[in-house]
C-alpha cells in the first residue's frame, strides 16, 4: 500500500519572490487559481514574506485585499502564509499585542496556516505568535531556519522541534532557504524529529533548488517519514527557487510513495504561468542555474544580487569576491546566526562595509543590535571585540533576555500615526500596514485609490494601453517601480553619517 506524500504549492508567494523580484501583480495570479484550488495540494502558500511589501510599494495593491481575494477564489484550499514571528513582517520586534492583533486580522481575513519562523531561530520569539495563531483556531506550524556552521548540528535541530512541540505546534516545518539541506541530513533530521517527537507528528519540509541537489534530499526527507513537501510549478521553479511540483510527482511513480494531485491541472497552471513570466523579465533573477558555492558561502543569490547592488552604488563592483569571503567571517563574529531575513540583509550589509571601509570601522544600527541581542540569542557565542564596539556605536548595553519583553504597549500610538495619514480607511488593517512599513504606506495610501499597477508591462506598453482608454487606463499609465532606499547610520570615529543604498 502506498503513503500518500502532501504537497504545498509555492507559486503565489515564494516562485515569484525568488525568481522575479516579487512583482508579480493578482491579476497575473488570478486567471490561475481555480485549478490550483482543484489541484489537489494540501496547502496554498500566497502571502507573507516579502509579498505584502511588495504590494504596497511597488504594484499599489492591499495586500489584506489580495489575501480576500485568494480566499473568495480558492475556497477548497488552506491558505498558508509565512510570518517572521515577532517581527511579523517587518525587520523589528513589534510589542506583543501588536503580534496578536497581526495574527487575529490574518485569520479574519482566509489565513489558514500560519509558517512561523525566527531568523535565529530563539524559540522565545516565536512564542507569542504562535500562542496567537493557536487562539484563532487556525494551524500554526513552527519553523526551523536549517542551516550549517561548526555548531549546528542534527540533534540540535532535533531539540528545537521537541520545543516548538512543547508549544503545542500543529506542524514543525524544516526551511532551508538557501538550498544547504543535502540528502543525507534531510533524511537524519526528519528520522531524528518523528524519533523524539512522534511518528504522528506533521514534519512539513520546504527546500529552495540553487544548490542541484535538493530534489534528492525530498525524495530522501518522504523516505525518512515527511509528511508535506513545498514545490513550484515548473514554469516558475529552479535557480534559486523550489524544485518543480510535476517533476515531484514523477520522481515518486513506482516507489510506494504518491500524491493526490491532479496532473491536467498542474498542466493548466504549468502553462499560465510560461505565459506570464516572461513579462516580468526585467526582474529575473541572475542566479538560474545551479550554485553549489553556496554550500561554502551560505549565501541565497538574492543576498548575492543585493550585495552586487550595493558594491555597484559605491562605485565597487569589482569586489564582489571580497565581500563573498568575508560573509562567513561576520556570520561567525556574530554567533552563527542562519541567513534569512533579516539577519542575511543585516550581516551582508556588514560585510559590505567591512570590504569598503575597513573591518567594523562602520556599523550599521542593525548590525549593532544583533550584536547585542535585540534580535535574540544566536546558537555562537558573540565576537567581545565587536560586541564592544557595538555597544559604543549603539550607545547601550547588550541584553540576554527576550527582546520584545522591553517594549511598552504601542497600539494605541500605532493607531492615531495612521489614522492622521490621508486615504487611510481607519481599519486595523490600515493600522497595521503603516505599523510594518511607516516610510511606505503613507504614499500607497494616497495613491491606493488609483487602482494596482502592473509592472510586467514597460512604459510604452502601460502609455498605450493608457491612450487606448481601456478599462485597466490608470494601473497601466502608472510608472514603472523604483528600487527603495535604504539608509543607515554609521559611525566612523566620533562622527556619525548617514549611508544610503538602494537593494537589488
Amino acid at each position: 500500500m502506498s503513503r500518500m506524500v502532501e504537497v504545498t504549492e509555492l507559486v503565489l508567494r515564494d516562485g515569484h519572490q525568488s525568481l522575479l523580484a516579487t512583482r508579480m501583480a493578482l491579476e497575473d495570479m488570478v486567471p490561475a487559481c481555480q485549478d490550483i484550488d482543484q489541484a489537489g495540494y494540501w496547502s496554498v502558500e500566497c502571502w507573507g514574506g516579502a509579498t505584502y511589501d511588495s504590494c504596497i510599494r511597488f504594484l499599489n495593491e492591499d495586500p489584506w485585499r489580495r489575501l480576500r481575494t485568494f480566499r473568495e477564489l480558492m475556497p477548497n484550499s488552506r491558505l498558508q502564509m509565512l510570518l517572521r514571528a515577532q517581527n511579523l513582517l517587518g525587520y523589528r520586534h513589534y510589542e506583543d499585542t501588536v503580534v496578536d492583533r497581526f495574527v487575529d486580522k490574518s485569520a479574519e481575513n482566509g489565513m489558514d496556516v500560519f509558517r512561523v519562523f525566527d531568523a535565529l531561530n530563539d524559540v522565545r520569539n516565536l512564542r507569542r505568535a504562535l500562542e496567537a495563531v493557536r487562539r484563532t483556531g487556525k494551524h500554526a506550524e513552527g519553523t526551523i531556519c536549517y542551516t550549517t556552521s561548526p555548531l549546528h548540528t542534527i540533534d540540535k535541530f532535533v531539540d528545537m522541534a521537541q520545543q516548538l512541540q512543547d508549544l503545542g505546534c500543529d506542524s514543525i516545518c524544516i526551511k532551508d532557504m538557501a538550498a544547504l539541506l543535502r540528502p543525507q541530513p534531510a533524511f537524519d533530521l526528519v528520522r531524528g524529529i518523528k524519533e523524539k517527537c512522534g511518528p504522528e507528528t506533521l514534519v512539513h519540509v520546504h527546500v529552495h533548488s540553487t544548490t542541484g541537489v535538493t530534489l534528492v534530499s525530498l525524495m530522501k526527507a518522504i523516505e525518512a517519514g515527511a509528511d508535506i513537501v513545498d514545490t513550484c510549478i515548473s514554469s516558475l521553479s529552479l535557480g534559486p527557487g523550489h524544485n518543480p511540483t510535476e517533476a515531484l510527482v514523477e520522481m515518486l511513480e513506482g516507489t510506494g510513495y504518491t500524491t493526490r494531485l491532479d496532473k491536467q491541472r498542474l498542466l493548466n497552471i504549468k502553462d499560465h504561468f510560461a505565459a506570464v513570466r516572461p513579462r516580468y523579465a526585467e526582474f529575473e533573477s541572475k542566479f538560474t542555474g545551479v550554485e553549489t558555492e553556496i554550500f561554502d558561502s551560505q549565501i541565497p543569490g538574492g543576498m548575492i544580487s543585493n550585495m552586487e547592488s550595493q558594491l555597484k552604488q559605491q562605485g565597487a563592483g569589482d569586489r564582489v569576491k571580497e565581500v563573498l569571503a568575508e560573509v562567513p567571517n561576520v556570520r561567525k563574529d556574530a554567533g552563527y546566526p542562519p541567513l534569512v531575513t533579516p539577519s542575511s540583509q543585516i550581516v551582508g550589509t556588514q560585510a559590505v562595509f567591512n570590504v569598503l571601509m575597513g573591518r567594523y570601522k562602520v556599523l550599521t544600527g542593525e548590525f549593532a543590535d544583533l550584536m547585542l541581542g535585540y534580535y535574540g540569542e544566536t546558537i555562537g557565542p558573540r565576537d567581545p571585540e565587536v560586541m564592544r564596539i557595538a555597544a559604543e556605536h549603539a550607545k547601550k548595553e547588550p541584553i540576554t533576555g527576550r527582546p520584545a519583553d522591553l517594549l511598552k504597549p504601542e497600539w494605541d500610538e500605532l493607531r492615531a500615526q495612521a489614522l492622521a495619514l490621508e486615504g487611510c480607511n481607519g481599519t486595523d488593517e490600515d493600522v497595521l500596514t503603516n505599523a510594518l512599513f511607516p516610510k511606505v504606506a503613507p504614499k500607497f495610501f494616497a495613491q491606493r485609490s488609483q487602482g494596482p499597477k502592473n509592472v510586467s508591462q514597460s512604459a510604452e506598453q502601460q502609455a498605450k494601453a493608457a491612450a487606448a482608454g481601456n478599462g485597466d487606463g490608470q494601473r497601466a499609465a502608472a510608472a514603472a517601480p523604483v528600487a527603495s532606499k535604504v539608509t543607515y547610520d554609521v559611525k566612523i570615529g566620533d562622527r556619525s553619517h548617514r549611508v544610503t543604498v538602494e537593494p537589488a
